[in-house]
């Protein structure tokens, strides 16, 4: 901890003491002290306010509104590291990037990924779901070839909803063989806004 922030802390409480600027310097202090695995902070999207998880390796979990944050901060606790801090400032590529794409200026993302979360099977579908093209939609069952089982289409569309990083691994461009949508961990009115975007959907 540096002789800076020790001093405001213990300095009597002031209406001037900019909290967001000290939260800012602890978190920057943690992560060149190595003590910051997993930092996050939140992106206000047309779909709602999102959640933005990023490890040193990239981005690990973006979230919709109602997934529960304490849930979600205790996954990663148990399952990547339990050094998670608010930390705006480190998911600024990812929010940056978002901005882009809702801004209709952006066609692929560039942004590393964790995939920690995601193992077997299910890593091998959202795998093969990141290469799919903007505006482009293929079914179930290709994502499931494409993941190596063509027959486990059903297994594919669990792995589907159970995506971690929606938007940018695009869950959203998977659709039934014979024309239908689908479900969408998001909702369905999440999932035809994103395909509008892309101009798979007519607006």
């Amino acid at each position: 901890m540096t002789d800076e922030l020790e001093r405001r802390l213990s300095a009597p409480a002031s209406p001037a003491l900019d909290v967001d600027h000290l939260r800012a310097m602890l978190a920057r202090r943690a992560a060149e002290d190595g003590l910051l695995d997993v930092a996050y902070g939140s992106y206000d999207s047309p779909l709602g306010p999102l959640t933005v998880f990023v490890t040193p390796r990239g981005l690990v979990r973006l979230s919709y509104p109602g997934e529960p944050i304490d849930e979600q901060l205790d996954e990663l606790a148990a399952r990547i590291s339990p050094r998670v801090m608010a930390a705006p400032e480190r998911t600024d590529d990812v929010r940056h990037q978002l901005d882009s794409y809702f801004g209709g200026t952006r066609r692929d993302f560039e942004l590393p990924i964790d995939w920690r979360l995601m193992r077997g099977f299910r890593a091998d579908v959202l795998r093969a779901t990141a290469r799919i093209p903007f505006g482009s939609v293929v079914s179930y069952r290709d994502v499931a070839a494409a993941a190596g089982s063509p027959n486990a289409y059903r297994a594919a569309g669990n792995a589907l909803g159970s995506n971690p990083v929606p938007i940018v691994v695009p869950c959203h461009r998977v659709v039934h063989a014979g024309g239908g949508l689908g479900g969408y961990t998001g909702g369905l009115e999440r999932k035809q806004f994103l395909l509008r975007l892309e101009g798979v959907l007519d607006r």
